[in-house]
């Protein structure tokens, strides 16, 4: 074989090892800490962020680190934040809002880190019974005005004349929960809701209801209506611009659905990810795979670009 030959294969060897190096960089910078991992990992918090995480533990624990237990739990938003904000706390608090002022406060007092992982895009749903052919359609002040107690619509004909003469039922998640806070905090800007509405701690007992009862509408999270879509319907929306049905192609922060869309969250106990290298990889596998299950569970997944900048900052708890 020629000079000319094992140059030429030399110079291809020699890019090939570059290449290789090049990703192996990057990975390393993106990458989970460790494949060789034991001890245990505790989460609790928002019910609608709750099976996107399920999710995420399940496959780490399968696929990833063995030897690792990640304990999911579904406590809601506020009573989450309750457990993570003591001393020993929970490793994370899944969160369907942001973290309250006062409740920062609290972080401070204790003396640990935080960090906030945006993880997936949530849309508030309004869902009714299966046989409800009336009211499919609604303009967002409509629906307003069904759980306003200053409102005057207590009856279905309230709205629309040709709609039935029947009382509406309410229902919706209670206080512990972020999508209350959302929906009562954004959505209805902080007016009261009508005392008769049903306040429920599990998304199970709403689907349930509505799904019981064909005058009544609840709201919560995407994700719960499109795993019982043989069971509910949801309201296409009117903005202004013509009815809006949610789905991961319109929830987006900046899309036709995005009045009544929402970033959902993980907040990271940052002191435990320094001191116990379980949390951090765990928090290094969801930045790295939320994207690829947010569909599945009924979340709009978050811009690369995001998730990028959020790797960085997780770099530095190294």
């Amino acid at each position: 074989m020629s000079r000319k030959i094992f140059s030429f294969l030399g110079v291809i060897l020699l890019v090939l090892m570059v290449a290789v190096a090049c990703v192996q960089e990057k990975e390393a910078v993106i990458s989970e800490t460790s494949n060789e991992l034991s001890g245990s990992v505790s989460i609790d918090g928002s019910g609608t962020v709750y099976p996107l995480m399920a999710k995420l533990a399940e496959e780490y624990m399968v696929s990833k680190e063995t030897d690792v237990s990640v304990e999911v739990s579904r406590a809601g938003t506020s009573a989450g934040f309750k457990k993570f904000l003591v001393e020993d706390g929970t490793d994370f608090n899944n969160a369907s809002r942001e973290i309250k002022d006062e409740e920062l406060e609290l972080v401070e007092d204790l003396g640990f880190d935080l960090m906030e992982i945006k993880v997936a895009l949530d849309g508030l749903t309004f869902v009714i019974n299966k046989d409800n052919d009336w009211a499919r359609e609604m303009t967002s002040e409509e629906l307003k005005s069904i759980f306003l107690a200053s409102g005057s619509v207590e009856k279905w004909s309230d709205i629309n004349p040709d709609w039935p003469d029947e009382e509406i039922n309410l229902y919706g998640p209670n206080e512990n929960h972020g999508t209350y806070e959302f929906f009562f905090e954004n959505i209805l800007e902080e007016e009261d809701l009508k005392s008769k509405i049903e306040l429920q701690q599990e998304y199970s007992s709403l689907v349930k209801l509505i799904s019981d009862d064909l005058h009544g509408i609840a709201f919560f999270g995407f994700g719960y209506y499109v795993n019982n879509t043989d069971a509910l319907q949801a309201v296409k929306v009117d903005f202004g611009s013509g009815a809006v049905e949610p789905s991961l192609e319109t929830i987006s922060e900046d899309g036709p659905y995005a009045p009544f869309t929402r970033p959902v969250f993980t907040y990271l106990n940052a002191t435990h990810g320094k001191e116990k290298p379980e949390v951090l990889d765990f928090a290094f596998y969801v930045l790295n795979h939320m994207d690829e299950f947010a569909g599945e569970v009924g979340f709009a997944p978050i811009p690369e670009a995001e998730i990028d900048e959020t790797l960085q900052l997780l770099e530095n708890l190294k």
